[in-house]
């Protein structure tokens, strides 16, 4: 955070005095080094930013600090851009939709699952917006399947019955077929006219529905950015629902923002957002985010399996034998037929399609509806399958040479099956382990693992941050986060948003420790390094004592009982929690004398610290340029500056300024 982007060379034992110390190596430009102590691990971040090796900044040098000053002024002002757009929208008067009522709770009722308790609450988040004398503007983020469907057709039932109408935009034509089936399915029975608007219906029907819309006749009109022409006319449009907005181009995106002024909208995304950007950004934006799933769902079998016709076979017949469809995923288009028609070979009466992203939009869109209606029992596909289809149907995916697929790619087509009760199940078809890249072993691998639902936030965190920053954010935000990395992006835009809402920023100190005891987590106890650098992260970046015991307490259950000089670390970690409360800019500590630099906007009572050094003989002293030292007393003995100074600590604790 100091120095900008380095090179991590790995963690090494270093002898200093008489005593090992666990220092992590970064190199800069030029071959310079720098060791930093592992107790201040939070002052690092891995890089996540855009494609390819990143620069590195010079050791000490100004480039980093020009940098962050550039991207400090960019987030200012889009911050303040933001908050002025807030701003606006919470000043501006909207219509409220009346109060949920009999009506309303009978709909709730038909739907045929149990809320999840993240759906339940955003429906509800979406309900007191609608209430509200102002109009709505929420996102709901979710992973594919959890639910944010119905999160938007009660919406639409609270306008409608109200007697407003509400539009609901789709990226693709397939997308917008499915939203209006599940809408008309949940809305038949009410006196609700929902109709579609794509390429799917008749110059008839469309021309029918742009004479409903704007005569008030149709209620709820579901479509592709057909909706956005300069032929469509609402009546009292009163909700506009965006399904995965980051998926229209920036006109469609200008014609959204002009319909928006005044009325309510609520837009669905199903890309993941890192938790760290949600909290930088909820000051921003009002957000629902759903990370459970349904109750009934199942995890997804998957299995890792060489290329073997045999397995290959018995897996879709196994799906086919109970009425079940099956993609079959190979992301190059030239081996995509031949491979189709190895299938056809292998199993002569399944119904086989091709799609992929080379045929004409009207053929994919066609040969997708096909499938999605039961006509096909194998796609045969490239990755074009992975956004947004729900086909409860479909059951078993295929994934040959997944190797090739980066980590979220995988993800999103895994997500592809398992969106209903029945068990669902996912091959990842890899060529022999030599044969694989290191990285692609490690995707393989991480994906094998984290099978159970939701880990989708997890993973595609991994590889979604920057991703999910643009979407969130405008598409020229991308370059502003990769020119500081993804966490300090977040740290700065939190910074920015409290700065220009008038609240005091408090940076937090790192104090500089030196003690006399040798504190680390040993190899023989944590073998694996990358194990040892996380805890040794979480560790220095712990916010208090108790976040500190929690971490002690994961360590036990997970490697047996602390050999002393862990033991000594995890002390060491609880005093940094208390020193940066203190505003303490370093600490130097033995067990015969105790050093305290403070900085100047320190919490203790400056005349009860004075108090404190003036009693007769005092083992206190305080010099002009604010070091607070404690000798220890004959009548005391302590191992190490560690007690000596918890010793220190409790006598100041009543020395804070009331």
């Amino acid at each position: 955070m100091e120095h900008g982007i380095g090179k991590y060379l790995g963690l090494v034992h270093k002898q200093v005095g008489t005593l090992t110390v666990d220092l992590l190596c970064v190199e800069y430009a030029g071959g310079d080094k720098l060791y930093l102590p592992v107790y201040r691990l939070n002052q690092i971040q891995k890089f996540s930013g855009g494609e390819g090796a990143p620069k590195l900044d010079r050791l000490g040098g100004q480039s980093f600090a020009k940098t962050k000053a550039r991207v400090a002024k960019q987030l200012r002002q889009m911050a303040d851009e933001l908050l002025r757009l807030y701003a606006e929208r919470r000043a501006a008067v909207g219509d409220a939709v009346p109060p949920a009522d009999d009506d309303y709770q009978a709909f709730e009722a038909t739907f045929p699952f149990d809320e999840t308790p993240d759906q339940a609450r955003a429906i509800i988040d979406v309900g007191s917006d609608l209430e509200a004398p102002r109009p709505m503007d929420r996102l709901v983020c979710g992973d594919v399947g959890f639910g944010k469907t119905e999160v938007a057709i009660r919406a639409a039932f609270r306008v409608a019955h109200a007697g407003k109408q509400v539009a609901v935009l789709c990226p693709t034509t397939v997308l917008a077929q499915q939203h209006y089936r599940n809408f008309e399915a949940r809305m038949s029975g009410y006196p609700i006219v929902v109709r579609a608007m794509s390429r799917f219906q008749s110059a008839e029907e469309q021309r029918e529905t742009l004479r409903g819309l704007r005569d008030g006749g149709v209620d709820v009109v579901i479509g592709t950015h057909r909706l956005l022409s300069k032929d469509i006319h609402f009546k009292r449009l009163g909700l506009l629902v965006v399904d995965e907005e980051q998926r229209f181009g920036v006109t469609h995106k200008e014609r959204i923002k002009a319909l928006k002024t005044n009325i309510d909208v609520l837009t669905l995304s199903a890309t993941p957002i890192p938790r760290t950007l949600q909290m930088a950004v909820s000051g921003l934006r009002d957000m629902s985010i759903i990370t459970t799933p349904p109750m009934d769902r199942r995890a997804i079998r998957t299995m890792v399996t060489r290329h073997d016709e045999k397995v290959i076979r018995d897996a879709i017949e196994r799906e086919l034998s109970r009425g079940g469809q099956v993609f079959y995923v190979y992301n190059r288009v030239e081996g995509l037929y031949e491979r189709a028609a190895r299938l056809a070979d292998l199993l002569p009466q399944a119904r086989i399609a091709v799609a992929h992203g080379q045929m004409t939009e009207n053929a994919l869109e066609q040969t997708m509806l096909d499938f999605v209606e039961g006509r096909y029992d194998v796609l045969c596909a490239t990755a074009i399958i992975e956004s947004g289809l729900d086909i409860p149907r479909a059951n078993t995916i295929l994934i040959d040479r997944a190797d090739m697929f980066g980590l979220a790619q995988l993800y999103q087509l895994r997500g592809r099956v398992g969106r209903a009760r029945e068990r669902a199940y996912c091959y990842l078809i890899v060529p022999p382990p030599n044969a694989m890249t290191d990285e692609a072993r490690t995707r393989i691998e991480a994906l094998e693992r984290h099978t159970e639902l939701g880990s989708g936030f997890q993973i595609a965190s991994l590889d979604l941050e920057l991703r999910g920053a643009g979407d969130l954010l405008g598409p020229e935000q991308s370059g502003t986060v990769a020119s500081v990395g993804f966490e300090l992006f977040c740290q700065m835009l939190e910074e920015a948003v409290h700065e220009l809402r008038g609240e005091v920023v408090i940076h937090d100190i790192d104090p500089e420790l030196s003690f006399d005891a040798e504190a680390l987590l040993p190899e023989d106890y944590v073998s694996d390094v990358g194990v040892r650098l996380s805890l040794y992260k979480r560790l220095a970046s712990a916010a208090g004592v108790d976040d500190v015991s929690d971490l002690a307490m994961e360590i036990e259950d997970r490697f047996g009982p602390p050999p002393a000089e862990a033991r000594r670390y995890i002390h060491l970690m609880r005093l940094k929690t208390e020193l940066r409360k203190l505003r303490v800019l370093g600490c130097e500590a033995t067990a015969r004398l105790v050093t305290l630099h403070l900085s100047d906007d320190t919490p203790l009572d400056s005349a009860k610290v004075l108090k404190l050094v003036q009693q007769k003989h005092s083992a206190y002293k305080l010099s002009p340029d604010m070091r607070l030292s404690r000798r220890t007393k004959d009548t005391e003995q302590f191992a190490s500056g560690l007690e000596a100074t918890d010793r220190l600590l409790s006598e100041l604790s009543g020395c804070m300024k009331d």
